[in-house]
């Protein structure tokens, strides 16, 4: 409710002129008005609370429910999707401890409130908690913690929260028309979110508003970056940001001073409530040389013993106030804040000449006719002084000490984490027992860039001293591209008692990172030996975290010692150096044994001797049980199990001794760990760049190293020859990381620009990858994370710590593709695969013969057209027991003469390493004048071993004809039967129930089993006459080679827009031949938003797999379309 008090404000060389500011109050707590008691109503509204399953920092939605408004209850869900933030949108209400779920409209009861979730399974919610959250924009004001107890203060934490229910102004200009404006109240209606807050705006503004910029052009990406901005913001369409003179100065002010209710009072209760109130009279001098004037608002805070007051802005509107030379005074009331020990100053650095200089304050108590004088005598600029806006002074009042002006040192570590630094604007608020300094922004450092990577930034920050501190607050805008934050620690020093005051936070604040928080509140710790014993601790434990993988049994081991410069040998008499060759063969020991880091290390050459320590020697002896104690800089120490504190040492030399026999710079106890074979063909590998970051293709095909250790950093090893391979992205097949053209990315098609040499460094224990085609040229990062071509100078940017999430094979069967040739997608094992291919037929126990084709062969590929022709762009794939080749583009320079009616067309073709042809897919894409083609028969001959394979087809392949398929698969056939059957899988669609689920996109859809894939196939020709309509269950056949096993399906719909997204429940596919069904749930959207990109295309694991198959993208879409 908003309320207005004319407010005397005199100039000495002007008359008073009156002005009013926004009584910051809260609106929701009308009563409506009753009805008329003589008349009964059914009641037909419900006045309704919705909160979000376990989730107390959702404050809820209240919903009126009548019949108007909600004719179903399908409506109601939809419409609450659209408030409450689920992944798929909520679809199940339930009361607050998820006993009872709400099915009908009618069950819905007036004044209650109930629980929101996606699905069936419902968290509690502590309703008390999440009513009584603020709101974000309640933390925008700061509230001083009081100087002393008294009984005033009693009543601080019932009256700060009514302070801070403030709804704000903001200032809203349209891109390129700063004329053209309006202020509006963020308050708790219009932001349930950023869309909804878009979608009032574009009300408001009565035109599209689908992006929000600031003034200086930075985009405001959220509605976080909304209430933490200056107050103003430019409303814009899709089109980009247009400059402007966008002059907040004159809609910024309140219409109504803080902390004053307009109320009418009898005339014998208006003493008293004028001494409650707390009229002050303020004179703000400004100070007579030239330029000394400003175009900003000036604002004021008062702290007393008993409160502090909000900020109290000071404007006239005839806007000549502040002026050289002036004296301004102003009446205002701040409610009792008790006695007053300091002021704080400072102005909105805004309009057109922001810098101030003061030169005098004066407050005069009104009710007790007290004044108190502040000399000033300070710039409040940017470009002036240390260049701050907001300064603070003590009150000097009889009888009480004055506090200090104390100019703390704020030192300010941002993380080693790739991308870790931020252009974001910074704002911190220090607290201590004599209230705070206000939320300062930090923009002049020692340093010429601030927040970089790994970088400390020392700023100075001036205020009246906070005796002990407490905490701090500290968070940033969201402004501007990469605002992301990784914030290590703060450190405060306070020269007037040389203590430090240690923050710890070692998190991001980043909406798109660990909570999603920008802003965090850290309480103070001594910056003793306990605080950095903490910090130390946790180094060791993420350490651990990313390299106890090396530990796991069966792996062989190598340790290196960097003060020896060699490894650890165990001899066949049982004696034991560090001055091995990395190639001795005494150096390589197995782990035979792990229990958390408890391990046992036996010689790989000698498996008789272990690791261990016998009467405090180390040796080969019978008590092996070892203790790996990793350190931060990724060394490991190794200590006894029955002698604690007895660690393998030894010296410079290599020898193995104690601590006590030489000088501790001349002994080491620290050992890197390498892993044999972690570059074998076909092992799938993280390159990590931290301990909690790797290397990562995007989707837009370039590489950063500032990914997550996730199923999206996994990289294919290929490996060309002893120490070169290339790296193919498991996530997104057939793209390979490559240097080429002065870029490093993950577009590579597996040519030599994808070919690296593994450098590996001694020092680090990680590796480095320099290219075989532009040798000098190392895969590196930049400060942000994204991969650039660099020159080796042994720096981190260069350095990758490899981890192996599936080993390889020993002996490599092949290459990928060359561009013109496809990708080879290699399969697991051979030894596994021709396993399970024997055990599923009897008959072909001769697959698994020793004859394995070579590492790359040249194969003629006849193709014979039946009675029609086609014009399309035909493809074939050939399938191996050991991997695949395709696409292969089977073209020629006279494309028109090719695939004429009974002609027989021949091309040559190559293919590395796929093993022996069990079966080959061929087909086209239906374009050209003749899009339909009848394919009567392949042949392909082995070029060298002239070893024939014949593959009758006899099919139509046309969308109008036969099953509407343009593909088709035919397999290998032996004496007359084929290897594995054609099977003509039954695919049942569902497509979901909600609103608009249906789609008329086309939809396409891939089995994988364990032999291979049937390849992207559309969902062309279905038992019903429209497909994919809300709750259709939609039949189809595929058929394909036998793929044994269902394990996972590849779902695809490409949408042109929102009206066309697909919303499906589940497939389930069908073996006729052996009755057995296969699920795979989907329950989501289809396109869907992930990490800022849209999805076309979902992996969909069967049902009984998703213990050893973890969703991968799709648990990160938010099914968020209604």
């Amino acid at each position: 409710m908003l309320e207005r008090l004319q407010v005397s404000s005199n100039m000495s060389d002007t008359p008073s002129t009156s002005f009013s500011m926004i009584h910051l109050t809260s609106s929701e707590g009308q009563v409506p008005s009753p009805r008329h008691s003589n008349i009964a109503h059914p009641v037909v509204a419900k006045r309704i609370s919705f909160y979000k399953s376990g989730d107390p920092q959702f404050g809820g939605v209240r919903v009126v429910v009548n019949p108007r408004s909600f004719k179903t209850f399908d409506a109601l869900l939809d419409s609450l999707s659209r408030k409450v933030p689920l992944p798929f949108g909520v679809r199940n209400i339930s009361t607050p401890r998820g006993r009872h779920s709400i099915t009908r409209l009618e069950e819905l009861e007036d004044g209650e409130s109930y629980v929101c979730s996606h699905n069936k399974k419902v968290l509690p919610v502590d309703l008390d908690k999440a009513r009584r959250r603020p709101r974000p924009w309640l933390s925008s004001r700061s509230i001083s913690t009081h100087v002393q107890l008294c009984p005033a203060t009693a009543n601080m934490s019932t009256m700060a929260p009514g302070m801070l229910r403030a709804p704000r102004r903001l200032v809203v200009f349209r891109n390129g028309d700063p004329k053209n404006k309006h202020v509006v109240l963020v308050s708790r209606r219009i932001t349930q979110s950023f869309e909804a807050f878009l979608q009032y705006l574009t009300q408001v503004m009565k035109c599209p508003v689908a992006k929000l910029y600031a003034t200086d052009g930075r985009k405001v990406p959220s509605l976080q970056a909304v209430i933490l901005s200056s107050g103003a913001v430019v409303a814009a369409g899709r089109e980009p940001f247009k400059p402007g003179n966008y002059d907040i100065q004159k809609y910024l002010l309140p219409a109504k001073l803080p902390g004053i209710s307009h109320r009418v009072h009898r005339k014998g209760k208006a003493k008293i409530e004028k001494r409650k109130s707390g009229n002050w009279k303020v004179s703000i001098i400004t100070s007579d040389f030239p330029n000394a004037g400003t175009s900003s608002q000036i604002y004021i805070v008062l702290y007393g013993h008993c409160r502090s007051s909000a900020p109290i802005y000071l404007y006239g509107r005839d806007g000549t106030r502040f002026q050289d030379g002036h004296e301004d005074n102003f009446t205002i009331m701040v409610g009792d804040i008790g006695i007053p020990f300091k002021i704080r100053v400072g102005h909105t650095n805004s309009g057109h000449s922001p810098s101030w200089h003061c030169k005098r304050i004066e407050l005069q108590n009104m009710n007790s006719g007290e004044k108190f004088y502040i000399p000033v005598q300070r710039w409040l600029a940017q470009e002036q002084e240390d260049g701050e806006i907001c300064r603070e002074f003590p009150i000097l009042c009889k009888g009480q000490p004055v506090l200090p002006v104390t100019t703390y040192k704020v030192y300010i570590t941002t993380g080693e984490l790739w991308n870790s630094g931020t252009i974001a604007n910074v704002y911190l608020s220090i607290y201590g027992e004599k209230g705070d300094t206000g939320s300062r922004k930090l923009f002049r450092p020692k340093n010429s860039s601030k927040f970089l990577r790994g970088q400390i930034d020392t700023f100075f920050l001036e205020a009246v001293n906070l005796g002990d501190l407490c905490k701090i607050v500290i968070g940033h805008d969201g402004l501007g591209q990469g605002n992301g934050w990784f914030l290590e620690d703060v450190v405060v020093s306070d020269p007037t008692t040389n203590h430090e005051y240690a923050f710890f936070c070692h998190r991001w604040l980043d909406e798109g990172e660990d909570d999603g928080k920008i802003v965090r509140e850290m309480y103070a710790r001594d910056k003793t030996i306990s605080s950095m014993r903490k910090k130390l601790e946790l180094k060791r434990k993420e350490t651990w975290a990313a390299e106890s993988w090396k530990f796991t049994k069966g792996n062989t081991l190598q340790f290196y010692n960097k003060l020896s410069g060699g490894f650890v040998r165990l001899h066949p008499d049982g004696t034991v150096d560090a001055a091995g060759e990395q190639t001795d063969r005494y150096g390589l020991f197995d782990v035979i044994f792990n229990k958390g880091n408890i391990c046992v290390f036996q010689s790989h050459e000698m498996r008789h001797l272990s690791l261990t320590f016998d009467n405090g020697m180390v040796g080969g002896g019978a008590h092996p049980e070892l203790q790996v104690l990793y350190q931060p800089n990724r060394c490991m120490l190794l200590e006894s199990v029955l002698l604690p504190g007895h660690t393998l040492t030894v010296d410079r030399h290599g020898k193995v001794t104690d601590e006590s026999s030489a000088g501790y710079a001349e002994i080491s106890k620290e050992f890197l760990v390498f892993v044999k074979g972690v570059f074998l063909s076909s092992a799938v590998v993280i390159l990590a760049t931290n301990l909690c970051q790797a290397l990562c293709l995007q989707p837009n095909g370039t590489c950063t190293g500032a990914g997550n250790q996730s199923e999206q950093s996994h990289w294919r090893v290929h490996r060309i020859s002893s120490g070169i391979c290339m790296f193919e992205s498991v996530k997104t097949a057939q793209m390979y990381l490559r240097i080429k053209d002065g870029y490093c990315n993950g577009m590579g098609t597996g040519d030599t620009d994808c070919h690296f040499k593994i450098k590996k460094n001694l020092e680090n224990a990680s590796i480095s990858l320099e290219s075989l085609k532009s040798p000098g040229l190392f895969v590196g990062l930049q400060p942000d994370g994204q991969a650039k071509p660099v020159v080796y100078t042994k720096d981190e940017s260069v350095c990758f710590y490899p981890r192996v999430i599936q080993f390889g094979r020993e002996n490599p069967m092949g290459m990928s593709a060359t561009p013109s040739q496809g990708e080879d997608k290699t399969t697991p094992e051979s030894k596994a695969r021709c396993s399970s291919l024997s055990s599923s037929e009897k008959e072909s126990k001769h697959l698994c013969s020793n004859e394995t084709l070579l590492l790359e062969e040249n194969w003629k590929v006849l193709v014979v057209t039946g009675n029609t022709g086609t014009q399309a762009n035909v493809t074939l794939w050939v399938y191996g027991y050991e991997g695949v080749t395709g696409p292969i583009s089977l073209t020629k320079d006279s494309q028109e003469k090719l695939f004429l009616p009974g002609q027989t067309d021949e091309f040559q073709v190559v293919l590395r390493g796929i093993g022996e042809i069990y079966k080959i897919r061929i087909g086209h894409d239906g374009t050209g004048g003749q899009p339909e083609w009848t394919l009567q028969r392949v042949t392909m001959e082995n070029v060298k071993s002239k070893k024939t394979l014949n593959f009758v087809a006899n099919v139509c392949l046309s969308r109008n004809q036969a099953d509407g398929d343009i593909v088709c698969e035919l397999p290998v056939m032996k004496e007359g039967e084929p290897v594995f059957p054609l099977v003509r899988y039954h695919v049942d669609v569902y497509t979901g129930q909600l609103k608009q689920a249906k789609t008329e996109s086309e939809v396409s859809l891939c089995l994988y089993g364990e032999r291979g894939d049937s390849g992207l196939r559309l969902l062309h020709r279905s038992n019903m006459p429209v497909r994919f309509q809300r709750g259709q269950i939609d039949a189809f056949q595929i058929e394909a080679v036998s793929l044994g096993n269902l394990q996972k399906a590849l779902l695809h719909c490409e949408a042109s827009d929102k009206s066309q997204y697909w919303y499906c429940e589940k497939i389930i596919v069908k073996d006729p031949g052996s009755s057995s069904e296969s699920i795979f749930t989907c329950e989501r959207w289809i396109p869907f938003m992930s990490q800022g990109l849209m999805h076309s295309e979902i992996e969909l694991y069967c049902q009984e797999m998703q213990i050893n198959h973890p969703p991968k993208i799709q648990e990160e879409a938010n099914g968020s379309f209604v």
